[in-house]
Parts: structure tokens; C-alpha cells; sequence
């Protein structure tokens, strides 16, 4: 029987975006579950071969995994208590840092108004309130609380899903009578997420080292804060390498001088540029298959879903998302648009004379 009859290719058309919307206004009712089961599946899949490969030097399964969780249990420990340290080092130093930041506000203010910008002195202090940077950090220490316990949460479903992993793809080939022609997409996708947050993961790494060397060279408070703040946010395209570099710099300015101030922000240029632009695009090989313009706007789109996890998770579930569409033909084309620049088919004219 065929349910396209008596359907048009508009309404057709109108029926796959009301679905669309369906789902997106799911997404976005649920999305703290939906965040948090999405973070979990992500660390999964980078775990999976380390457990398998403890697996197969001999360890049993409930071995292996208490290895894994171990290690990231540790890991965000880790992260969790260098952060909060470091953030009520920086919450204790503010009433200092305004002082210097007041004389700086009333510097530009004068400065403006000597270039002819009027009433600048009044309305520079509305741009740089040190109140708000005190508030705003003293949020994020009574956040933290909030954020350990999402954190176990993340870590029980990781767990949950790792002991799942083994029996998983038999579960999914039963339940669904799956063809190795139907498994294929669903390994690309694991493999390719897999890849992306496992050189991701390691160039964030790298890129956070030399940020924190580069800082305490300098002799920049908090370094280390700015650091993990750099590893986090490099998940973020485009973005994110901006984001990193503006705290720093800013303390860096209240804190030193000019040139002091300008080596930050070049250091963060030249580390950016080299690890992001250079040799991260080189360990990926052809790049992750998906057009800049397709990454920007999943960056956008997942951010307005799920909020400030979705632009984390914006590259891995687009990478998903266009390795699913490619395995039908209805939908490849999609899967054409999301992908790179393809070299058009060369036509009757296009051949040199002979």
C-alpha cells in the first residue's frame, strides 16, 4: 500500500515540517533530559574502546568499567575542585581588581571625551560595572553545587550505558531486524563521533596546556581557571575561541599593563590559530565532511534548542545527524547540503577542444 496517495509533493512537504516542528518543540520541552542523556552518550562512545581494550588484556567487564569510571570520576573531580578554588581565589581578589578597574574606566572616559565623544565619563561606568563581575562570579560558585550533581547524574548514565554497550547492537539488530546494509550508518555514526571527540578532547588538552604555560609566564592570575575555561569552550566552533581569550584579557589589563595585555591576546591568537586552525584540521584529515556554513548554523539551531549545552554538542550531533540522512535516498540531498563544496559534473562544454 502506498501512503503517498493522494498526497501532493507540497503537502507532502508540509507533513515532514510539521514533524520537524514536533520534534523540535519536544527537544526543546525536554531538554535538560535530553542534554543531560546526550552528554552521557557522547562520553559513552569515547569510553567504549578504552573498555573494550581493557577487556581484552584480560580484565572482566565489571573490571574494566570501574577502571573507566574511575578515571572520570577522578577527571571531574579534578576539574570541579581546581575551578571552585580557583574561582573564590578570584571572588576574594575582585575588591582590588575594581579599584584599578574604576581608574581604567575613568582613563577611557577622558580619553573619549578628548577625541570629541561626549559625555563619555557618564556613560563608559554602564559599560564596565565591577559589581556585576562580582555577582556574576559569585553565581557561578553557588552553581557549582548544581553542576556536581548533574555531573553523577551524567556519570550514572554513563555507566548504565557502558554496561549496555556489549549487548546493544544484538538488542537493536533483533528489535529492528537490521541488515548489515541498515548497521553501517549506525557504525559510521559511533566511529565518527568517536573520532571527532577524541582529537577534539585532545587538541582542547593540548590547546589548554599551552594557554596555561603562555598565562603563568606572564604571571596572570587564575591561570589555571583560564585554562580549563579554554579546554571547555573549544568545543564550541567559531566562537569559543573568542570567549576563552576575553576573561584574561581583561584581567590581564586590570591587573598589569598595555604590552602585558597585548602578549595575552596574542598569545591566545598564535595558540588558536596554530592548534585550531593548523594542526587540528591536519589529525582530522579531510575535516569532519560538514560545510562551515552547515556548522554555524547547528551551532545556532542547537543552541536555541537545547541552550548552552547545545552548543557543545552542536558538531557531533549535526556529524550524526548527516551521516543518518545520507543513508536514504529521500533524504541524501540534505545530506549533500550539509556536506563540503562538491566539485560540479564537468558538462558538454566544459572539455578543452581537441
Amino acid at each position: 500500500m502506498n501512503l503517498d496517495t493522494g498526497f501532493s509533493p507540497v503537502a507532502r512537504a508540509l507533513i515532514v515540517m510539521a514533524a520537524i516542528a514536533i520534534v523540535v518543540v519536544f527537544l526543546q520541552a525536554a531538554a535538560p533530559i535530553v542534554t543531560l542523556t546526550l552528554l552521557a552518550a557522547f562520553i559513552a562512545i569515547v569510553a567504549t574502546p578504552p573498555l573494550r581494550w581493557l577487556q581484552r588484556k584480560g580484565l572482566p567487564q565489571w573490571g574494566a568499567l570501574a577502571v573507566i569510571v574511575f578515571v572520570l570520576l577522578e577527571a571531574g573531580s579534578l576539574i570541579v575542585l581546581v575551578t571552585t578554588g580557583a574561582l573564590e581565589g578570584l571572588s576574594d581578589g575582585l575588591p582590588s581588581y575594581q579599584e584599578r578597574l574604576i581608574l581604567l574606566r575613568d582613563q577611557l572616559g577622558g580619553w573619549l571625551e578628548g577625541i570629541g565623544v561626549d559625555n563619555a565619563r557618564e556613560a563608559v561606568p554602564d559599560l564596565f560595572d565591577p559589581a556585576a563581575a562580582t555577582g556574576f562570579v559569585r553565581a557561578v560558585l553557588t552553581n557549582m553545587s548544581d553542576a556536581f550533581t548533574t555531573g553523577l547524574l551524567v556519570l550514572l548514565a554513563v555507566i548504565f550505558m557502558l554496561l549496555e554497550a556489549s549487548s546493544l547492537p544484538a538488542k537493536l539488530i533483533t528489535a529492528f531486524n537490521l541488515t548489515e546494509e541498515a548497521r553501517a550508518p549506525l557504525g559510521r555514526v559511533v566511529s565518527a563521533v568517536n573520532r571527532y571527540m577524541v582529537i577534539k578532547s585532545l587538541t582542547s588538552l593540548a590547546t589548554a596546556l599551552c594557554l596555561w604555560v603562555w598565562l603563568k609566564l606572564l604571571g596572570i592570575d587564575f591561570a589555571i581557571l583560564w585554562a580549563v575555561l579554554a579546554f571547555l569552550l573549544n568545543f564550541i566552533p567559531f566562537v569559543g575561541s573568542l570567549l576563552m581569550a576575553i576573561p584574561p584579557v581583561l584581567l590581564a589589563l586590570v591587573q598589569t599593563d598595555l604590552p602585558t595585555t597585548l602578549l595575552v591576546a596574542l598569545g591566545y591568537l598564535v595558540v588558536n590559530t596554530v592548534i585550531g586552525s593548523i594542526l587540528e584540521p591536519r589529525i582530522m584529515g579531510r575535516g569532519l565532511g560538514i560545510s562551515t556554513l552547515a556548522v554555524f548554523l547547528s551551532l545556532l539551531f542547537w543552541s536555541w534548542v537545547l541552550g548552552t549545552a547545545g552548543a557543545f554538542l552542536a558538531v557531533p550531533l549535526t556529524l550524526a545527524l548527516m551521516i543518518a540522512l545520507e543513508a536514504s535516498p529521500q533524504t541524501r540531498p540534505l545530506a549533500i547540503l550539509l556536506g563540503p563544496g562538491v566539485a560540479p559534473k564537468a558538462g558538454p562544454d566544459s572539455g578543452e577542444d581537441s
